[in-house]
């Protein structure tokens, strides 16, 4: 029987980040997705133009609806897209209290283009942060969320202020290796991947729809980071363009 999985995200109508993305990752790994969608984008391969947010009320009513016919083994959460939408998540959380959270903080889009408001950033951190297994920011996003410039005091900061395991991805650092850290009770971990010469459209939310499709079978959370990323990896080096802008991971597995 395949787990099923939660997500919680918004719409790119390009198809290559975003619900779509997490839905195809979650598929391809062996779980079954289950989805809310929080915003719809005005978006495509090259940037986010615009964005609009999903009434809470519909929310709540979908949420009201999954939660009365199924059982979550994990929960992934992408874009919130304001604080109604946050303080909606904590409290739909809360009745999911068996099943881990990865949360990847949408900030912005990987071609360019903001994907929430000013406010959201500290209720992100104090409201959801807190309640989840797993933070996967990027660079720029952790750098956003943690009002630091280096990657040791964003990783260090955000640990201690959430206690929550961070996992900061290094594709946006001007490294000659992409590397991703994590960051912990333990101190900090770190793996080293060859750095591909394009970029990508939708790399974040593979790598935590990855994850969290993994810890919904059962994997340790350790484990899940590992067989995510070398998961993304062999996505990202199959990659393929679908319009004029970056590029999009193939998800489904190699045969």
């Amino acid at each position: 029987m395949k787990p099923n999985v939660l997500v919680i995200a918004g719409h790119d109508p390009s198809g290559g980040a975003g619900i779509q993305a997490d839905i195809e990752a979650i598929h391809s790994l062996g779980g079954f997705a289950a989805t809310l969608i929080t915003g719809l984008t005005v978006q495509n391969s090259q940037n986010v133009y615009s964005f609009e947010t999903v009434a809470v009320e519909m929310l709540e009513q979908q949420s009201k609806a999954l939660l009365d016919d199924v059982s979550f083994s994990a929960v992934k959460i992408g874009m919130t897209a304001s604080p109604a939408i946050v303080r909606f998540i904590k409290h739909l959380l809360q009745q999911l209290p068996n099943a881990p959270v990865i949360l990847d903080p949408v900030l912005a889009a990987e071609a360019g283009g903001g994907l929430a408001t000013e406010s959201l950033n500290q209720i992100l951190l104090s409201e959801l942060a807190p309640l989840s297994a797993l933070l996967t920011p990027n660079f720029p996003e952790a750098q956003l969320l943690a009002g630091k410039d280096s990657l040791d005091e964003c990783g260090y900061h955000l640990f201690e202020l959430t206690q929550t395991p961070v996992l900061i991805t290094g594709t946006h650092r001007n490294t000659d290796e992409v590397e991703n850290v994590l960051f912990d009770k333990a101190g900090k971990r770190s793996w080293t991947w060859t750095r591909l010469p394009d970029t990508y459209h939708g790399s974040g939310c593979t790598l935590s729809s990855a994850i969290a499709s993994y810890v919904a079978q059962g994997a340790a959370l350790s484990e899940a980071i590992e067989e995510a990323q070398e998961y993304v990896h062999s996505a990202l080096r199959r990659a393929w363009r679908s319009g004029k802008g970056q590029l999009i991971p193939e998800r489904r597995l190699e045969s």
